[in-house]
């Protein structure tokens, strides 16, 4: 990084990469999820396909983009290098968005499983404080550097695997199949099985947003160009795994009119298989598990707007780092307002607030994805000595088949989420526009259209 503090270049290596990237995605989406898909019954392993298939295709587009700019900014640099400025300040303001709109599920799923210990948090306030002080918590961590986080994600990280590995094997044992038949049409919440099966890989998706995370703090990165690459396609794939395994063993184990309603899917789970003792196990390694996602997915709202505010198009301060390396404004602004969120949505049942949250978080970090698989394409043709002429016919049908998954995804967020999110999207024009006066106030360059 660069513009004060004295982060050391390249403190990053292979399995800190994979540990952001695999910790970013095993969190809130995977210890909650059952409970979301368990309505939908046996259209939910379509759901996975689909979603498993797409976040392959967004992993490879990564890994290729990385390799020709492996530079910090992640989706808002490979969109700026594809379509200017412009395009590439919405992907960032929509990225942006995403990270700490993502931040408020996982702190309510965080709190769920905090149940389990304090059966107090069922209280409305009491889950929205304690949500808000994890929140915080690891604001703090991040602020005091990329060594700190890499120590805790790491950590974090291996111990989050151990309860999802052992309920994905363990479960197998004890599973029935007629818990996960197709329901019949009519069951189906007011939609046919097509849109059933969009909701589901929605919802899904939802558990691999964040393949992309190592290619934002590039500049921490050793050797980015290669090490990148395969952190994103290596975790990506470890995550799909783990997903797939556990996830449907937890919908065999448990009826799913009891699994809807649980607000702690994979420690119920547990208890039915090992007793109490695996009960509080497994709900332990869900508030690890939630607490890295929280940790990995803070340092990115941070992160996010360094290389779009060194380029002029957010406020200057994001790009500003503390003693410690850290974005330590960028933390304190987004810190403040996933509370603001936290406080407006963390009402009502827990699984439904998650569930309002995950669709509108899903569509805003879906918007990157388009962005950067249709950069990919545009790349492709305006600057084709960048590739391989052999690599070139498969880099068009990845990025064509990623752009199409990400448009359907959208799609299956559901008419509020698009909704809202196209609010978020639009307002963030006038600020661009405020950005750029403000440039040519000050005599600094004000981007055009590219």
């Amino acid at each position: 990084m660069s513009g004060g503090g004295a982060a050391k270049k390249g403190s990053m290596g292979f399995w800190s990469c994979t540990a952001l990237v695999v910790g970013n995605m095993v969190g809130s989406g995977v210890f909650l999820l059952p409970s979301s898909l368990a309505s939908y019954g046996g259209l939910s392993l379509f759901g996975w396909l689909v979603s498993s298939t797409g976040a392959v295709l967004l992993a490879l587009t990564f890994s290729r983009l990385a390799r020709l700019n492996p530079g910090a900014g992640g989706p808002y640099a490979y969109t700026r290098d594809g379509f200017g400025s412009f395009a590439g300040y919405l992907c960032a303001w929509t990225y942006w968005k995403a990270a700490w709109i993502g931040n408020a599920a996982i702190s309510v799923t965080l709190v769920g499983y905090l149940r389990v210990f304090i059966p107090a948090l069922a209280d409305p306030v009491l889950m929205v404080a304690t949500a808000i002080g994890c929140i915080w918590f690891c604001t703090f961590v991040n602020l005091r550097g990329i060594a700190a986080f890499a120590v805790m994600q790491n950590l974090l990280t291996a111990l989050k695997l151990i309860p999802l590995l052992l309920i994905g094997i363990l479960g197998w044992t004890q599973f029935h199949g007629e818990y996960l038949v197709i329901p019949p049409v009519e069951q189906l919440p007011n939609m046919g099985y097509a849109h059933a099966i969009a909701t589901t890989a929605a919802l899904t998706l939802w558990s691999f947003i964040g393949l992309e995370s190592a290619t934002v703090p590039a500049d921490d990165v050793r050797d980015p160009k290669r090490t990148i690459p395969r952190a994103t396609l290596f975790g990506t794939l470890v995550a799909a795994a783990v997903y797939i395994l556990s996830i449907t063993a937890v919908q065999g184990l448990l009826p799913p009119d009891v699994l809807a309603k649980s607000t702690s899917p994979f420690a119920d789970a547990a208890r039915l298989l090992l007793g109490d003792w695996g009960y509080y196990l497994v709900a332990g390694g869900a508030v690890i598990a939630c607490l890295g996602a929280l940790n990995g997915w803070v340092l990115l709202q941070g992160q996010i707007p360094v290389a779009p505010a060194r380029d002029g198009l957010f406020p200057e301060s994001f790009s500003k780092l503390n003693k410690y390396g850290a974005p330590a404004n960028g933390l304190w602004s987004s810190g403040l307002l996933v509370t603001v969120l936290v406080l407006i949505d963390g009402r009502g049942e827990l699984v439904e607030v998650f569930n309002v949250i995950i669709l509108l978080g899903t569509m805003t970090g879906v918007v990157p994805y388009a962005f950067c698989t249709a950069a990919l394409l545009q790349l492709l043709a305006v600057r084709p000595e960048s590739f391989s002429p052999r690599s070139r016919p498969q880099l068009v049908a990845v990025g064509a088949l990623g752009f199409l998954y990400s448009l359907w995804a959208l799609y299956g967020t559901g008419e509020q989420a698009i909704f809202w999110g196209f609010l978020v999207f639009m307002a963030g024009i006038p600020m661009y526009t405020w950005r750029q006066w403000r440039n040519r106030q000050q005599g600094l360059p004000v981007a055009v259209s590219e």
